[in-house]
């Protein structure tokens, strides 16, 4: 280890305690997509403190941000990013039993993956880094993004098509590991593929002219008058039923695609004679390939024009996000598994364990004396994992899953971290069922079980980071793997370009699950806490 990677490993071990304390801020923020306010400017205000010079609102996101610093003269750019949204229906306290977030609806937002820890962990490399580049006097500069709305797949593709990414040399993308075997290990060959949203806006505006003209001589409102049109609500669940139908001649099934959808409004439920003027569906779909991704675009377009003109409604549709699968590249991979090696996984102490005992004996089970796999702790070399990964999946596929990390590999050579969490192992004396996910839930909060992966992934990064300004052999050879998978370079014959426009809005205008602050009290969860729960003590 030089001594540049001395330096930033004695940082992160100096502000162990301040990243812990960072870290809980952000888990008990707990916004989701698109609403991340708090946690945005928390972020925004701890890089200005930190010499960094930050727009905020980049790509016209208002909970995201671009940071920059440099030292000295020349240099490469490297990009890392901060992601801090949290997931509806997760709110968990970090305790040892279900217990949702007090005052709140059970269905309020909680971390999960955790990204909580995904932001502070990178933010830990890229300041350890800055650290050691003012101490040993190297130059470059470094790109820090705020990315909300990952749940959605939705700031990156934006900040990519409006030019954000254009100027960097190489991106680290970390993400606390989610399952086996993507643990403690970087991507190889297998990426994330392509994920679209879009919402269906179904309206109608004229309801009383459903039918032709009324026989009847009236001065009654024409709202209230029969027959009155299907309306939203009925265009809603026709493409909601049409589209289930379809999803088998969509593509073909063992392709590895799936789409989910999501109820955004469904009427204005205010009076009981009233046609419903207004519903939106949001779909999402996630699968290898752009092209299969346009052909179910293709599929919802036909399917929402139709029953619109069932229904009375007119119809129109609105992109919320659209990612290109990701993009290999292998001196990006060994440069970041050679640097998580010497970094080391996380280290998971008694007071962890204990917490994880406690997790299992309050579902029943006989805890053994470490509860967590032994693969959270353990380094897993990245072909082995590839090679896992491949078993099921057919020769053609490259990608699977989604995740919209991949944007950035399509402007300069990319690695994708994992670094390992708590995970439980469920005992065989108990129910052989699907563990609960506030279990893993309230890991992602209990500071003795998180913090070693923030920690690990901050010496990382950060040597990561000073490999990539100080080498820059290592660097001109992962460009050059970036020219040839694309054929060229930034728009080479293979090189896929941003599929969404550069003044394409920020979908922050739908009804996405949000706190709210009403006359009945500050911040409270859009869905109010029912008084069943309470009386039920549930």
């Amino acid at each position: 280890m030089n001594a540049s990677k001395e330096a930033a490993r004695d940082w992160v071990a100096a502000h162990e305690r301040q990243l812990s304390d960072w870290h809980q801020i952000i888990w008990n923020y707990a916004e989701p997509a698109w609403r991340e306010y708090r946690s945005a400017a928390w972020y925004v205000h701890t890089l200005r403190e930190h010499g960094f010079s930050v727009e905020e609102g980049s790509g016209g996101m208002p909970t995201a941000f671009c940071a920059e610093w440099r030292n000295g003269e020349g240099g490469p750019t490297v990009g890392a990013y901060a992601e801090y949204d949290a997931t509806p229906d997760h709110s968990q306290q970090a305790v040892p039993w279900e217990a949702p977030r007090e005052g709140l609806s059970r269905y309020a937002a909680g971390h999960v993956d955790p990204h909580s820890a995904l932001g502070i962990g990178a933010l830990a490399g890229v300041l350890a880094a800055q650290h050691a580049m003012r101490q040993h006097h190297i130059a470059g500069r470094l790109k820090f993004f705020g990315e909300p709305a990952e749940k959605t797949c939705g700031s990156k593709p934006i900040h990519a098509a409006k030019g954000y990414y254009d100027d960097v040399d190489a991106f680290i993308s970390f993400h606390p590991a989610y399952l086996l075997p993507h643990c403690n290990s970087v991507n190889w060959d297998v990426h994330a593929g392509c994920s679209y949203g879009r919402v269906f806006t179904f309206e109608c505006r004229h309801a009383e002219t459903w039918g032709g003209p009324s026989p009847l001589r009236t001065l009654w409102p024409a709202h209230a008058l029969a027959p009155r049109a299907p309306g939203a609500l009925d265009a809603a669940c026709l493409m909601y039923t049409s589209s289930k139908y379809l999803y088998g001649a969509m593509l073909p099934r063992n392709s590895g695609w799936y789409i989910t959808e999501y109820m955004m409004t469904g009427g204005q439920a205010t009076a009981d004679n009233q046609t419903a003027r207004i519903a939106q569906l949001y779909y999402c779909w996630r699968a290898p390939t752009v092209e299969m991704m346009e052909r179910v675009a293709e599929v919802l377009e036909n399917n929402a024009q139709h029953v619109a003109a069932m229904t009375h409604c007119t119809c129109r549709g609105e992109w919320v996000q659209k990612n290109r699968p990701g993009l290999p590249n292998h001196v990006m991979a060994r440069l970041g598994y050679a640097n998580l090696r010497l970094a080391g996984p996380p280290q998971f102490g008694e007071e962890a364990r204990a917490f994880g005992r406690k997790i299992l004996e309050n579902l029943g089970y006989t805890p053994p004396e470490d509860p967590f796999l032994p693969e959270c702790s353990q380094l897993h070399d990245p072909e082995e994992v590839d090679a896992i990964l491949r078993e099921s999946l057919p020769p053609w596929q490259k990608n699977m899953l989604s995740d919209d990390y991949t944007e950035y590999g399509w402007h300069a050579p990319t690695v994708r971290l994992f670094i390992g969490r708590c995970m439980v192992e469920r005992p065989q004396d108990g129910p052989q069922t699907v563990l609960p996910s506030w279990a893993f839930d309230a890991l992602g909060g209990k500071r003795e079980c998180i913090d070693p992966t923030i920690f690990s992934a901050g010496r990382t990064i950060a040597y990561i980071i000073l490999d990539l300004l100080t080498k820059p052999e290592v660097l001109a050879r992962a460009w050059e793997e970036f020219t040839e998978r694309t054929g060229g370079g930034k728009g080479g014959s293979r090189w896929i370009p941003p599929l969404l426009p550069a003044d394409h809005p920020a979908p922050i205008h739908f009804r996405w699950p949000e706190y709210v602050t009403t006359p009945r009290g500050e911040r409270q969860w859009w869905l109010p806490e029912s008084p069943f729960d309470r009386a039920s003590g549930t």
